[in-house]
């Protein structure tokens, strides 16, 4: 479906992608994760041809893509996190207008604004104006603009920046349906467990690089951390914690303000043993937790950085 080899890209002295490897299959929910600066902007801004580049190759549906490869350009579609709606146009208007710069046959058109307009859940507003709606409305408004015209690849950038929960679930749930419908997505969000809920598979980029890609599962057994558990309301001495950090498999201890954080490597499972020794040694606690590794786990070993708005 999409293939990037080597992709260069330079703001001057600064190179925001450097040799970039992409390669987003046919039929996926693709992730692309990364912190702020690290070239994900760039990178759909180069997909979509709106940047030129200095060195590599981009393919779309097996055709090399350019400024001018029209008939490519027309089987995408994409979401950008500002919404673009004009405000004097009502909402079904809005979807029409968008959906005709792709599709010119009347009957056809009206048909898949339809469509747009019943797979986003917005039948019941098409009368009402942008500012008449929530923000979560406009947010599947601003998404029904972009795929009225039922495109083979679908961006979706930020699309659920600001909304509800309620609503967040209801955009989640129409961009796997779109899916299951035959539309392939790149996906990008700061919510981990909106990725993790939805992708198939999922790159990081940092420095312009990817850095890792796989499943959310594949992910994460790359990195170091297998369990950490958090112990609350905990006194320990000197030599408790000493012993804590000479169990098996523990590569990181912290404890602060009666709270303790142990880390162990690429297994679970030890949390029995761990109750054994406060049992052993009479020390009492308020509250345990054991956590198999998350996405955020994951993206925080891998670039060392929290993923930020």
């Amino acid at each position: 479906m999409l293939q990037i080899k080597g992709l260069v890209k330079r703001y001057g002295d600064v190179t925001a992608l450097d040799h970039l490897d992409l390669d987003v299959k046919e039929g996926e929910i693709f992730g692309l994760l990364g912190p702020n600066g690290s070239g994900k902007s760039t990178t759909i801004g180069c997909i979509l041809a709106l940047l030129t580049y200095d060195r590599g190759e981009i393919r779309l549906f097996g055709q090399e893509m350019s400024p001018t490869a029209y008939e490519l350009k027309k089987q995408i579609g994409v979401v950008f996190q500002d919404i673009a709606v004009f405000d004097r146009l009502s909402v079904y208007e809005n979807v029409d207008y968008f959906c005709g710069l792709y599709v010119s046959d009347p009957a056809k058109r009206k048909q898949l604004v339809e469509e747009a307009l019943a797979s986003t859940g917005l039948q019941d507003y098409v009368k009402k104006r942008p500012k008449q709606l929530s923000g979560g409305l406009l947010r599947r408004l601003n998404i029904a603009c972009g795929i009225a015209h039922k495109p083979r690849l679908i961006i979706l950038d930020e699309p659920t920046v600001a909304v509800d929960p309620q609503s967040r679930n209801r955009i989640l749930e129409d961009i796997v349906a779109m899916n299951k419908a035959g539309s392939t997505i790149i996906y990008t969000s700061h919510y981990m467990e909106e990725v993790e809920q939805i992708c198939t598979r999922i790159a990081i980029l940092d420095h312009g690089r990817q850095v890792a890609c796989g499943s959310s599962q594949e992910l994460k057994e790359m990195i170091r951390t297998g369990e950490t558990v958090t112990v609350e309301g905990i006194v320990l001495s000197e030599a408790q914690l000493e012993a804590i950090r000479r169990m098996k498999q523990v590569y990181d201890v912290s404890y602060s303000q009666e709270n303790l954080k142990i880390k162990y490597e690429n297994s679970s499972g030890h949390l029995m043993y761990l109750l054994h020794y406060f049992e052993q040694e009479h020390i009492a606690f308020a509250n345990v937790f054991s956590a198999q590794p998350t996405l955020n786990d994951v993206f925080l070993e891998i670039t060392g950085k929290e993923l930020r708005d």
